[in-house]
């Protein structure tokens, strides 16, 4: 398969041993129609839709070369309804990294995201809590729909910048999906602070197609050659969301560690 993996390109992500050290979850939150999946598609392909469609849940899944090491970007485009509290909470609970979307043109998204950041910082306190881990949450606030602020803002800049004011792990960005206006750097910023190689930015990276990855694992390559050309990325074109149970193990592996007691799990989702 690309990006020098043994398994033919056919094959599903998910049976890649990626490290659990580079496997990493994105989370997109927000209320209706603010621009969540704008942005999302902005960092996959680089494109705006101008055409609305309501998402209930999309998951896609990134895959990374990066100087011969491989590494994983889940991202998770959630719904701006959220009738099971408990799908919700669980989508947290596997976040590494948030993205927290309002719309400048309105109130109501805004107070949105002040809830969806209590309930995110409530949901990993209760998990550091349990670890006893230190745990940082890299958080992105983003008041979308800049291009039209100067016509009808209701949210103000300075607003924004308070909510996240002494947190080292949040940031505050005034994007416009539409126009594809400080959406590369908030991606740049996030990351930093989440400590991914900074390679994942959608401009840090070259974006490779399954014809060039063939090319890419031919036998005139390998790792050293992998290493020399940089980093690569692709849009995984099989991904799936996980299962409930694949979600629980996530947790375990990747912050509680091996070998927590079941029970612990089950809680966390309650």
């Amino acid at each position: 398969m690309c990006l020098m993996m043994t398994k033919p390109f056919h094959s599903t992500p998910a049976m890649l041993n990626v490290p659990a050290k580079n496997s990493y979850r994105m989370v997109i939150l927000g209320a209706s129609k603010v621009g969540k999946s704008c942005i999302v598609s902005r960092f996959l392909n680089s494109r705006f839709e101008e055409l609305y469609t309501p998402t209930i849940e999309d998951f896609h899944r990134k895959v990374y070369n990066i100087r011969g090491d491989i590494y994983q970007l889940d991202i998770l485009d959630t719904s701006g309804n959220h009738p099971f509290p408990a799908m919700r909470r669980l989508s947290i609970l596997t976040g590494d990294v948030f993205i927290l979307v309002f719309s400048l043109d309105s109130r109501d998204s805004f107070e949105e995201v002040q809830r969806l950041r209590r309930q995110i910082i409530e949901c990993k306190m209760c998990l550091k809590d349990k670890t006893k881990k230190a745990m940082d949450i890299p958080m992105a606030v983003c008041g979308n729909k800049v291009d039209r602020a100067e016509l009808h803002r209701e949210v103000l800049a300075e607003e924004g910048e308070r909510l996240i004011a002494g947190d080292a792990s949040s940031v505050y960005f005034e994007i416009s999906a539409k126009k594809n206006a400080n959406v590369e750097e908030m991606f740049r910023a996030l990351f930093s602070m989440a400590k991914l190689p900074h390679e994942m930015s959608p401009a840090l990276h070259r974006k490779i197609s399954a014809q060039y990855c063939e090319a890419l694992h031919h036998k005139s390559f390998g790792l050293k050659r992998a290493k020399e050309l940089g980093a690569f990325g692709m849009v995984s074109p099989l991904a799936r969301r996980p299962s409930v149970n694949s979600d629980l193990m996530y947790i375990k592996e990747k912050v509680m560690g091996r070998g927590q007691p079941r029970e612990r799990e089950k809680c966390l989702i309650q």
